[in-house]
């Protein structure tokens, strides 16, 4: 589905124009034509493919999406994969991601959203109220586009380390280990997901400033250098939460098992205890007839207040320890 088609010429917003006008403006100087698809169908790829001048295998991709983030060349021309991370509406607990291919020419833009209700419109405004930037072509425009999808991760980290404070507040809880540990590998896979985003993109992006830069990115590798600082402060980020859930993880695991620990020193301190008085009632339950306590008065009151002292000092000693 077309979202629009817009000329510019020397930083400014010449015209909207229908797909079959494209070609009478790819070869003005100073002007290029930005392009903005959601969902396309292979029709419209094919179309576009055949305006811009597309490599097939650029093309293919876009046509079967689930591709990994990255930057490739065709000759003149970029080919950039980006992937949306947002949250599932009503479930935080997921993350949906969507995909954005950006076709990048000397004298074109052509970018197609797949999956995603995210909208880029703003990308546009922000480019057409700064024509001293927009007056670099379809260059800054490449940047605009990453900038923004990349900016959009920053929200998803914060959400990220709301959680993990969250679950680690509930750490030291009682008879909430198990629980603890299903939500933080929940969160393990959402914070890979993100991960699978960034790290590539961020091996691809290095390339766009110092050294040897496509021709379309000159004059802009500065503000690549800013998206490439995004990306690796994001992806110390999602690394240095790796280790930290790696971490609550075991102490999660640690504290499982001292619960396990005190629930088996309670019950061998109550076997104990009744062991004692099992041992005791068996000794004067036994019925001989030639015992010497059978004839006594208090015999009775004193193999009681024997075995009740003995529980007693048992139970005291267990306490003292901890054990109950």
């Amino acid at each position: 589905m077309l979202i629009n088609c817009v000329v510019y010429q020397d930083g400014s917003k010449l015209a909207d124009i229908p797909i079959s006008e494209i070609s009478d403006y790819l070869d003005r100087p100073d002007t290029f034509v930005w392009v903005a698809l959601q969902d396309a169908t292979p029709a419209e790829l094919e179309e576009m493919r055949q305006e811009f001048g597309l490599h097939e295998l650029a093309v293919e991709d876009a046509q079967h999406g689930h591709q990994r983030p990255k930057i490739e060349e065709y000759g003149s021309s970029l080919f950039s994969v980006l992937h949306l991370v947002e949250p599932v509406p009503g479930d935080t607990s997921e993350l949906h991601v969507g995909e954005v291919d950006i076709f990048t020419g000397s004298n074109y833009v052509l970018s197609v959203r797949n999956r995603s209700s995210i909208s880029l419109l703003g990308v546009r405004a922000r480019c057409e109220r700064e024509p001293e930037l927009l007056r670099h072509g379809s260059g800054f425009v490449l940047y605009a586009l990453m900038d923004a999808i990349v900016d959009r991760y920053f929200p998803v980290i914060d959400s990220f380390e709301t959680a993990l404070e969250t679950i680690e507040r509930d750490i030291f809880t009682k008879g909430t280990a198990r629980a603890n540990i299903e939500r933080l590998y929940e969160l393990k896979g959402r914070v890979m997901v993100l991960k699978h985003a960034v790290a590539p993109l961020l091996e691809g992006a290095s390339k766009l400033h110092g050294g040897r830069v496509p021709q379309i990115c000159a004059g802009v590798q500065d503000y690549f250098r800013d998206v490439v600082d995004h990306l690796s402060r994001i992806n110390a980020l999602i690394d240095t939460m790796r280790d930290t859930i790696a971490t609550a993880i075991q102490v999660n695991l640690a504290m499982a098992t001292i619960e396990e620990s005190e629930v088996t020193k309670r019950l061998a301190a109550w076997a104990s205890i009744f062991a004692v008085w099992t041992a005791f009632a068996g000794v004067w339950g036994m019925n001989f007839e030639h015992m010497p306590e059978l004839k006594w008065e208090y015999g009775y009151l004193i193999a009681l207040s024997t075995i009740l002292i003995a529980c007693a000092l048992l139970y005291w000693g267990f306490k003292r320890a901890r054990w109950l």
